[in-house]
């Protein structure tokens, strides 16, 4: 198995170093192949999501399909800006010199795709990949196999192999790429698996982007806007069946304001999904059996006031609340990835910002509330990914945002034009002039030129 890697690494290789992969013009060409191949195969994807993940077709297009096709517009309309040679300042001391950064592709890169955005987290990285002018080798996820063949075909069919390919299969074959002299490495995944990548890259020491996860805060303030609060936890929680690595892990809510938010997220349910979100067709299933098990297992049902019932074989998990949970609490003690939220309830702002501090970075955090000042103190005390004021989720949909990780909860960023710098290796070149020649530099050194030396570098 790490022979055929190998060999495919090879192939990806040799592509490369013919040069063409650099003319930003075959790049644009290749980001309209790709935008063509989506759209041919929209019907495919979107079948594909609603079998591995029971997507409806508006969740699917908006954060998966659509996501990207917008994004291969936004790369379109900047990347020759984005490619040009940038002049920076040079200090005095280097007097007849100019200096440029010169954005270049590392080479091959291995992107590697999670399950719960299948389409997305593969295609997003790609793009910036595909922009950079590097060669690419996707390895989706083993338990969106729907999605993983209809992606291979649709790679295959319009991609030179040696360009770009896409590599299925599990944690064997995960685990030999990872270990290949790739010159860098995208990853999506848990946090657990990232420590294994990051570890296996290194032993070659190729960089990496790790995009991870973490229970992520969301914490309503007593003056925040509750109906408006329930609305968009319960959206930002309950799409993709609460699968999302930046969904609202847990709800701290000002204890004055606790029953009549729960009462308004309820209701909420009720508005969203119906009396039986399992009929609904805009709410989705789990990914697989194990995952069920794993959920099954974070409930409480002595707390549960929304949900709680599921259906093993159908992977049905109802959206679910849980409430007066305590840090203690089994569901507390794992990023929850699934449709249960569990409500706290706090008394100073003060102590839950220090209990997230003690706490693993989170890749998110979102606030509510409408007083500035609660705002200032979270923002300035709290370390974490990024996050929304007023809304959970959508910040990660602004190309002119980074997104990713900090500490546990992932290294490096991207979208927009952070898409196309982690991808690109920023090549520094002086340009000195053969006109200014000053002998002050070279030996032997007097006196003079100490003085001289002193008054440029100060």
């Amino acid at each position: 198995m790490q022979d055929s890697v190998l060999h495919t690494l090879d192939q990806h290789n040799q592509f490369f170093e013919t040069g063409v992969t650099k003319d930003v013009s075959y790049r644009l060409e290749q980001l309209g192949k790709l935008k063509k191949a989506i759209k041919a195969n929209e019907n495919e994807l979107n079948e594909a999501l609603t079998a591995d993940l029971g997507k409806s077709a508006f969740e699917a297009y908006a954060s998966e399909i659509g996501y990207v096709l917008d994004s291969i517009s936004f790369f379109t309309k900047n990347l020759k800006r984005w490619t040009k040679p940038r002049k920076v300042k040079t200090p005095l001391v280097h007097i007849g010199s100019k200096s440029f950064i010169y954005p270049q592709p590392y080479g091959t890169v291995l992107v590697v795709g999670p399950f719960n955005y299948p389409v997305q987290l593969v295609l997003e990285p790609l793009i910036g990949a595909i922009a950079a002018g590097n060669c690419v080798v996707l390895k989706p996820s083993e338990f969106t196999p729907n999605v993983s063949r209809v992606m291979k075909r649709m790679i295959e069919e319009n991609f030179e192999e040696q360009y770009i390919s896409v590599v299925e299969g599990g944690k064997e074959i995960t685990s030999a790429l990872i270990h290949a002299p790739f010159n860098y490495i995208f990853f999506t995944g848990s946090v657990e698996v990232g420590k294994i990548v990051m570890k296996a890259a290194a032993e070659n020491l190729v960089p990496v982007t790790l995009e991870l996860g973490g229970k992520s805060p969301c914490i309503v303030d007593k003056d925040a806007n509750l109906e408006v609060a329930a609305k968009r936890i319960v959206w930002g929680k309950f799409m993709n069946a609460g699968q999302t690595c930046v969904a609202p892990d847990y709800v701290l809510v000002h204890h004055s304001v606790k029953e009549k938010l729960v009462r308004l997220m309820e209701k909420t349910l009720t508005e969203f999904f119906g009396e039986d979100p399992q009929k609904s067709k805009d709410y989705g299933r789990v990914v697989n059996e194990r995952q069920m098990d794993r959920l099954v297992s974070l409930l409480d049902m002595d707390k549960v006031v929304a949900g709680g019932t599921y259906h093993r074989e159908e992977r049905y998990m109802a959206p679910t609340l849980m409430k007066d949970v305590s840090w203690e609490d089994k569901v507390m003690q794992e990023e929850i990835f699934g449709p249960i939220l569990p409500i706290l309830d706090y008394n100073e702002l003060q102590d839950i910002i220090q209990k997230i501090n003690s706490l693993p970075k989170p890749l998110a955090l979102y606030l509510f509330t409408e007083n500035n000042k609660v705002e200032d103190v979270v923002i300035e005390n709290i370390s974490y990914g990024g996050g929304c004021i007023n809304d959970t989720v959508t910040h990660l949909t602004n190309p002119y945002l980074p997104f990713g990780g900090v500490g546990t909860s992932g290294v490096g960023a991207y979208h927009g034009q952070d898409s196309f710098e982690t991808f690109s290796h920023k090549k520094s070149v002086m340009k000195k002039s053969t006109k200014v020649n000053l002998s002050f530099i070279y030996p032997p050194y007097s006196e003079k030129s100490i003085n001289f030396l002193k008054k440029v570098m100060k």
